[in-house]
């Protein structure tokens, strides 16, 4: 009995110790704390292409950030990181991950990324300007991320079907019921491989999703699963909508399904995330609909989700509101 109550007194004591030694690693001062009032979510920043993950309550948002005062073109430094329990209350870390911490991308710019968890490490997998697809790697969900390889995973040569110089960007990583990690990307063209365990290196051969021409895939794809059939929703056509599709396996084929979100508001780019977060779906995207936004300073918005009883998707409308925080 003395015995248990030891270890009881000793597990507890480490979880307290941990606390206080993540509090001294990242101190109340570092963080950003702050309330949304709807769309956009963040106001004090833009913030695009959004990636999201949930671990138990907390949804964890990751953003890509562009410079303010409506840019011409795309000026992205970094990538940030942001929480919340509730929707409504959120905490901005410090960002964790920049683009000149790969070296292989010096002129690059912090173009779309998504992070994945394996095996109690957080990867992060980003895009640059024109020099193809990297992963960083954290043991902590906020950073600090440093470059797992030294250089790309993925580069335009991966790109078969393309010859353009940005055709190698926008990467997301589903990890399917079973573990086997997948890899999506793609500017025209939607490109999927198997990744290995080790979440650094491809495991299977690139393969190409056919998503018909109706709504053209244009880039942006995200996968995730629901009532055992597979779902890809992509940015199609431009200026960019959301449509998307669905199949029996991660590698299709697939069979699109319509626009479930229009164009983006102040933006020629959208970019989808969809969560379950609790009960409730969540679509995550990007406007311009910030004062001084626009197709170069956009804004993470957030809307509720909802499918229909034969498993299809709802459309999704634009809002001030956005999801129902109350």
């Amino acid at each position: 009995m003395k015995n248990t109550l030891f270890s009881i007194a000793c597990i507890l004591f480490s979880g307290i110790a941990g606390g206080q030694l993540l509090a001294q690693e990242m101190p109340d001062s570092a963080l950003f704390h702050f309330e949304s009032k709807g769309n956009p979510v963040i106001r004090h920043k833009h913030t695009a292409d959004p990636a999201a993950i949930v671990k138990g309550d907390t949804l964890w948002l990751f953003t890509g950030h562009d410079e303010p005062g409506n840019q011409a073109g795309y000026h992205m430094n970094d990538w940030l990181v942001f929480s919340t329990t509730d929707l409504k209350h959120w905490t901005e870390y410090p960002s964790p991950l920049k683009v000149t911490d790969f070296s292989w991308a010096p002129a690059g710019n912090a173009f779309a990324g998504h992070v994945a968890e394996k095996d109690g490490k957080f990867y992060w997998y980003v895009s640059t300007n024109w020099k193809g697809i990297g992963v960083a790697v954290s043991d902590k969900i906020t950073g600090p991320y440093h470059d797992a390889l030294g250089k790309q995973l993925l580069t335009n040569d991966d790109c078969f079907a393309d010859d353009h110089a940005w055709a190698c960007i926008d990467p997301d990583v589903f990890i399917d019921d079973d573990g086997t990690p997948y890899i999506l990307w793609g500017n025209r063209h939607c490109y999927i491989a198997r990744l290995a365990d080790n979440m650094t290196e491809l495991a299977g051969p690139v393969k190409m999703i056919e998503l018909g021409d109706e709504h053209p895939f244009t880039e942006a794809p995200w996968l995730w699963k629901y009532n055992g059939k597979y779902y890809l929703a992509y940015a199609a056509e431009w200026p960019e909508k959301i449509a998307y599709a669905m199949a029996d396996s991660p590698e299709g084929p697939y069979t699109p399904m319509g626009i479930i979100s229009e164009i983006a508001g102040n933006s020629n780019t959208t970019h989808p995330a969809i969560v379950q977060f609790g009960d409730r779906w969540i679509f995550i995207s990007h406007n311009g609909g910030l004062d001084g936004g626009g197709s170069g300073s956009r804004s993470v918005i957030m809307e509720p989700m909802e499918y229909n009883p034969d498993g299809t998707i709802r459309k999704i409308h634009p809002s001030s509101e956005g999801v129902n925080i109350n």
